[in-house]
């Protein structure tokens, strides 16, 4: 019988350092919970206290200014309302109140006497809807009444404050004050508070009236909520924590389990480098002058030679000049190095294991180094193999390019353009606005016939329910048509990044049609589309694509303004040929002017009285940066006819 005792001597052995490692990171991800448990305790407890600071301040702030309207009221009653010194007064809140928009000086009926600043047409508009509500409940119960928040376009979320005025103990008119939810926060949150949470003022329904927040957060964390008087009507203050930076966690977790490997590995390694030492410094003299020659090629840009280990053997004196730190700092160095980003070290660890692999990118590439002094810059790196004199890879020898403001110009070019075509984008949809508040108007028309047609059905006591199951079918037919609308202009007005992926043109161009079928309705203007029944796919953005056709079929209709009702007809078309997306646009209008015809893409030219120039020139951008063209022929049978075309999708 063979004993077992050795082999289970052996095993236990062998499984000591794995059951102390694993010891090892359980008690690491103990402590990392512990702590983060923890750090979500006090966060929270910070959250309560900066949440009370911030509604005491506000509230403080709107009792300032009610009790300054008060002090108006009492100078408009003992005074009269014709008064100068009210002028002055309320021209001096307003100064110091930056959260107060507006004070109007009410009669004993309601009409307005004066507003401060003075009003252009009807100083009623822009005011509360429901502010006679309140009107007449300062009036019964005799001090001031906060108004509900009603939302004022252009202006954001307002509500009023109504201040009574009496004379001789007679209720004589008000003093009403405009306050801005958005200015009011703006105003009186401070920027520690905004840098670390998400402000918001949320009604009874949870719709979300102003916020306030500086920081792009990358994960979302607790939030607290605390009623918000005044203005009261059920307001509710929510504070939510922004974290920036949600992989901490994560990065400390991935550190200490690299240093522990690190230290695992070090013993063998110290071993390795004492037997190869000797090696090196026989093969240092016939090195060095080919090793020399090699730096001394060019003295331009920055030059830092490693060898197969990674370590840094040479840097010339324009590298060092560029990352601030003297060549005795660098020469021996292994990674991680001091010029690496802290937060991008791991990434540029694995750039540095690529490279002595062999497989550094053969056009070079990007990292960001940092400077000896905190500034950090980007370089241009090119690796190439380090040969010696034996004609022996000995490592590796990387020039290095600043190429900082190279990529702060195209960065700034990019943002311009990105900035160009949101701006486009938002000037399309605000002249289509009234046409697509009628188009939404239709189908909230029928939902609300439809709803008290069964309310009377219901209300009458002998409803069936299958006489109610067709009215609510068309009901969430209409509210789906409505939500398809609200989506689609969502989705076309959102600033986002570029996203390139395939997507079906025939979609893209249908989709944007659909924007101007209201409009073309309106306009009497007839459209045939015609599309191409391959169906082929692009590799593009789809926003930027729709609105391209946006544009460029909204300048077909208004091109046809002047045209008959028989003759305004668009016609748009899809076509693949030779694996090339056409897309074409024909209009019967006056055609393009040869004197207009050489600028017409040029920026900043325009032949419309309110144009900007800038339509055609983002469109032209947007095509040519997707790998197209767009280009622009008479049509045979009167008008014009713009082609744009996009190679297809490969996938």
């Amino acid at each position: 019988m063979i004993s077992l005792q050795p082999f289970r001597g052996r095993d236990a052995i062998q499984i000591m350092p794995l059951i102390a490692m694993g010891l090892v990171v359980m008690l690491l991800g103990v402590l990392l919970w512990l702590l983060h448990h923890n750090e979500m305790e006090d966060e929270y407890r910070a959250l309560i206290q900066d949440i009370l600071w911030v509604e005491q301040n506000l509230h403080f702030n709107l009792e300032s200014d009610v009790e300054r309207l008060g002090q108006l009221a009492e100078l408009a009653g003992r005074e009269g309302f014709g008064a100068d010194s009210f002028g002055f007064q309320a021209r001096s809140l307003l100064g110091n109140s930056p959260e107060l928009e507006r004070i109007i000086l009410r009669q004993a009926d309601g009409a307005a006497f004066r507003t401060v600043p003075p009003g252009d047409g009807d100083p009623d508009k822009g005011t509360d809807p429901e502010w006679r509500n309140t009107f007449t409940l300062i009036r019964t119960l005799g001090r001031e009444v906060f108004g509900s928040p009603y939302l004022n376009e252009g202006r954001g979320t307002l509500f009023e404050a109504q201040v009574p005025v009496f004379r001789g103990g007679q209720f004589v008119g008000a003093v009403v004050g405009v306050f801005s939810l958005d200015a009011l926060l703006a105003h009186h949150v401070p920027w520690w508070f905004a840098q670390t949470y998400q402000l918001e003022v949320m009604d009874g329904n949870g719709a979300i009236l102003a916020g306030r927040s500086k920081v792009q957060a990358a994960e979302t964390g607790q939030s607290h909520s605390l009623r918000f008087e005044p203005p009261g009507q059920g307001l509710t203050l929510v504070a939510t924590v922004q974290r920036s930076d949600p992989h901490l966690l994560r990065n400390i977790l991935a550190a200490a389990i690299l240093a522990l490997a690190l230290s695992a590995v070090w013993s063998l390694w110290a071993v390795r480098r004492h037997l190869r030492r000797r090696l090196a410094a026989e093969q240092a003299l016939r090195a060095e002058h080919a090793f020399r020659k090699a730096m001394e090629d060019s003295l331009t840009v920055g030059m830092r030679a490693r060898d197969l280990a990674g370590r840094i053997t040479y840097v010339n004196p324009a590298f060092c000049r560029m990352v601030g730190w003297k060549a005795e700092d660098l020469v021996g160095r292994l990674p991680p190095m001091p010029y690496w980003v802290p937060e991008d070290i791991e990434q540029a660890f694995a750039l540095h294991q690529a490279v002595l692999r062999g497989d550094a990118p053969p056009d070079g590439f990007e990292m960001v180094f940092q400077r000896e002094n905190g500034e950090r810059f980007n370089a241009l790196i090119y690796e190439a193999p380090l040969i010696d004199a034996d004609g022996s890879h000995t490592g590796w020898m990387a020039s290095v390019l600043d190429v900082t403001e190279r990529k702060r110009a195209e960065e700034l070019g990019r943002q311009h353009q990105e900035k160009l075509q949101r701006t486009s984008r938002l000037i399309t949809m605000g002249e289509m606005a009234s046409t697509l508040a009628h188009e939404l108007n239709q189908p909230l028309s029928a939902i609300a016939s439809y709803a008290t047609g069964c309310l009377n059905r219901l209300a009458a006591g002998d409803a069936q329910v299958d006489e109610l199951t067709t009215p609510l079918t068309k009901l969430g037919v209409q509210a789906q048509r409505a939500g398809h609308i609200i989506r689609r202009i969502h989705d076309f007005v959102r600033k986002s990044d570029p996203l390139v992926a395939p997507c079906a043109i025939n979609d893209v161009v249908e989709g944007a049609i659909g924007f101007l079928e209201a409009e073309a309705r309106k306009r009497s203007i007839r459209v045939d589309l015609a599309l191409d029944p391959a169906s082929p796919k692009v590799d593009a953005d789809r926003i930027l694509i729709e609105q391209v056709v946006l544009n460029l079929a909204r300048n077909a209709m208004e091109a046809m303004g002047q045209s008959s009702r028989s003759n305004r007809l668009l016609s748009v078309s899809v076509e693949s040929r030779d694996g090339i997306a056409h897309v074409r646009f024909a209009d019967h209008g006056p055609g393009i002017p040869v004197d207009v015809a050489e600028s017409l893409f040029t920026p900043f030219f325009t032949t419309k009285a309110e144009g900007m120039g800038m339509g055609l020139n983002i469109c032209r951008s947007i095509i040519e940066s997707h790998r197209g063209r767009l280009w622009f022929e008479p049509n045979p049978d009167g008008g014009a006819v713009f082609l744009f075309t996009l190679p297809e999708s490969s996938s």
